[in-house]
C-alpha cells in the first residue's frame, strides 16, 4: 500500500513536470530595451527580442543617427547611468571570444554587428540571432556607437563614442 502511494506522488509529479514543460515550450520568451540618447546625442529608439524557432528575433526602430552605419551591441552591464554610456562595461562576451561579425560563429554574444541609418536618420534591424538567449541578456544593456563597427578590431571593433544605451529588460506578452 505505502509503495503504491509513493508511485502515486511520482506520477503526479512527473506530470506536473510535463506541464509546466508545455506551457514554457508554448509561451515565446520576449524582451525589450528603449533606448535614450547619451549626451550630446539625439539617439533613441525600441528594440525587441523575442525566441522563435532558430534564436532570438532581434528588431530595432531608432532614429536621431547620422546616416551611416553604427555599431550595435548588447553589453555586459545593465547600467546607463553614465552620461557617456561607459557604465554599461564592454561587450557581453561571456564565452571570452575575439570580437567579430553576428555571421561569425567565433564572436562575442553582443556582437550584433551594424545599424544602418538613412539620410533621415532612421534606421532598422532584423536578425535572428543563433547566439543570444533571452535568458543571458536580461539585466544586459544595448549600445549604439556613433562609427560603423569594423567587425575585426580587437576587442570592440573601434566603433567609436556611444550615442544611445538602453538596459533589456522582460517584456510584457
Amino acid at each position: 500500500m505505502k509503495y503504491i502511494f509513493y508511485s502515486q506522488i511520482k506520477l503526479i509529479r512527473v506530470l506536473f513536470i510535463v506541464c509546466l514543460t508545455v506551457i514554457a515550450v508554448d509561451a515565446k520568451a520576449k524582451a525589450i530595451s528603449v533606448l535614450y540618447p547619451t549626451t550630446g546625442n539625439d539617439v533613441k529608439g525600441v528594440v525587441q527580442f523575442t525566441e522563435v524557432p532558430g534564436g532570438v528575433l532581434i528588431t530595432a526602430q531608432l532614429s536621431g543617427l547620422s546616416p551611416g552605419k553604427h555599431g550595435f551591441h548588447i553589453h555586459e552591464y545593465g547600467d546607463c547611468s553614465g552620461a557617456d554610456g561607459k557604465t554599461a562595461g564592454g561587450h557581453f562576451n561571456p564565452h571570452g571570444k575575439h570580437h567579430s561579425g553576428p555571421n561569425k560563429p567565433e564572436r562575442h554574444v553582443g556582437d550584433l554587428g551594424n545599424i544602418l541609418a538613412d539620410k533621415e536618420g532612421n534606421a532598422t534591424y532584423t536578425r535572428v540571432d543563433t547566439h543570444v538567449t533571452i535568458e543571458s541578456i536580461i539585466g544586459k544593456s544595448l549600445i549604439v556607437h556613433a562609427k560603423e563597427d569594423d567587425l575585426t578590431s580587437q576587442p570592440t571593433g573601434a566603433a567609436g563614442p556611444r550615442v544611445a544605451c538602453g538596459v533589456i529588460g522582460i517584456a510584457k506578452e
